[in-house]
């Protein structure tokens, strides 16, 4: 992974050399943390180490009972999904369409279900607790489709669970493949562990690989911000943040990377929004998003950094010659070469605006090009907490709202489920 911070420089929210070169006392001490955390395999800290712990002899172990199915469905919520999507997506499904159930929206639920090839399916059904109400919500309504279907559930459902709980339970009675969430890890930091990996190993994408390019990003973590391209990033997205830039664009320039945009939104979002600092993050498409999102980024507030990435390489799909007047620059060359130009364009763009903007590339998106940008990211993530002085690693505030939304239900007395009836109303009808 490479990462470009010189137009983040001396733009608007202004950042500069100096102030960076000041800044990398902090980064160092906040890498000595982070190096003792992982030493000590201590909660959060233990996804930096995922390239080490993770087994993919497990995962390949696991899903071996399943021959080349059609469809793979992950079941799961937030980290318990966007992982395995984001892999799916960006890798490919070499014959293997993925499919994922995150939310419990009814229309959504049925209509997927209506096109799936249940007997041809093999449904993932990810929860660290086992308890996940909506992810048992929907495993239960999966499981209900394919006996009416006729299809034999158990021979189609591989869990990745806690060491208890309802879906362990399950596991056990039924004599399900079950692979263990890995200890210390928080959903959003999973990606390179049995909560995502089963989905590439499906497809028969080189699992190792994913884990060799995290390893090599890791590598490079060290004790100053202009050594490690992970600290970089982070870095420069804390200091811009504390300087008013309190909303990060993540623009990925390839279609397959358009769920890492997502995925990141989350590990973003969730991790860093704490005590009234953090991110928002936004996500955009290039070069689709130029034509609906660049206008603002470009001429609104300056309260934004973009996030440019993309690939080095590219397929080479040629464009073909023609004599329609004012496109015959376009015949001779590649749809690879247009996208590079626009992402350049948008690039010098954002620059010429003061708009600050950062480029992350990758030499090929491929098992070990993603397996870098995932923990290049994850790493960023928990370096910039480090500066912010945050807990990275928890989410109470999701947690409360899982609380009340239980209570509501009648899963329990939660005294949060008892804010709701306080809403304020102004209704205009």
């Amino acid at each position: 992974m490479y990462v470009d911070i010189g137009n983040a420089l001396d733009a608007e929210p202004r950042l500069t050399r100096a102030t960076l070169e000041r800044l990398d006392e902090r980064v160092a001490d906040a890498h000595d943390r982070i190096e003792r955390g992982r030493a000590d395999a201590a909660h959060g800290y233990a996804a930096l180490n995922l390239p080490d712990t993770a087994d993919p002899d497990a995962v390949r172990a696991a899903v071996d009972r399943f021959d080349d199915p059609a469809a793979v469905l992950t079941v799961g919520i937030g980290g318990s999904a966007l992982g395995a999507a984001t892999l799916a997506e960006a890798l490919g499904g070499d014959g293997l369409d993925h499919y994922v159930l995150d939310n419990v929206d009814p229309a959504h639920v049925d209509a997927l279900l209506d096109s799936l090839p249940l007997g041809d399916t093999v449904v993932h059904v990810v929860s660290r607790s086992g308890t996940t109400a909506e992810t048992l919500a929907n495993f239960l309504i999966v499981r209900e489709a394919m006996d009416r279907a006729g299809v034999d559930w158990t021979r189609r459902t591989l869990v990745t669970t806690g060491a208890d709980g309802n879906l362990r339970e399950l596991a056990a009675r039924h004599d399900l493949p079950a692979l263990d969430v890995p200890a210390g890890v928080p959903g959003r930091f999973s990606a390179l562990s049995t909560v995502a990996l089963p989905v590439a190993a499906l497809a028969g994408h080189d699992v190792d690989a994913l884990l060799d390019g995290a390893r090599a990003e890791a590598d490079r973590l060290a004790g100053s911000l202009f050594d490690s391209p992970a600290y970089a990033y982070g870095a420069v997205c804390y200091a811009l943040e504390r300087r008013g830039a309190a909303i990060n664009a993540m623009v990925p320039y390839a279609e397959s990377l358009e769920y890492f945009a997502e995925w990141f939104a989350q590990l973003w979002a969730e991790s860093l929004g704490k005590d009234a600092v953090g991110q928002t993050p936004a996500r955009a498409l290039g070069a689709t998003d130029q034509h609906s999102q660049l206008q603002l980024y470009r001429a609104g507030p300056r309260d934004k950094l973009v996030t440019l990435v993309r690939p080095r390489e590219r397929p080479r799909i040629p464009i073909p010659e023609t004599d329609l007047d004012g496109l015959a620059y376009l015949g001779g060359g590649s749809l690879g070469d247009l996208l590079d130009a626009e992402f350049r364009a948008t690039e010098a763009s954002l620059a010429a605006a003061n708009c600050p903007n950062v480029r992350i590339e990758l030499d090929r998106i491929d098992e070990r090009g993603v397996g870098e940008l995932l923990y290049g990211m994850e790493a960023a993530c928990v370096l910039y907490g480090e500066l912010a002085g945050v807990e990275t690693f928890t989410q109470p505030a999701v947690e409360w709202g899982k609380r009340a939304a239980r209570g509501l239900l009648g899963g329990g007395d939660f005294e949060e489920a008892d804010a709701v009836g306080e809403k304020r109303r102004l209704v205009v009808d």
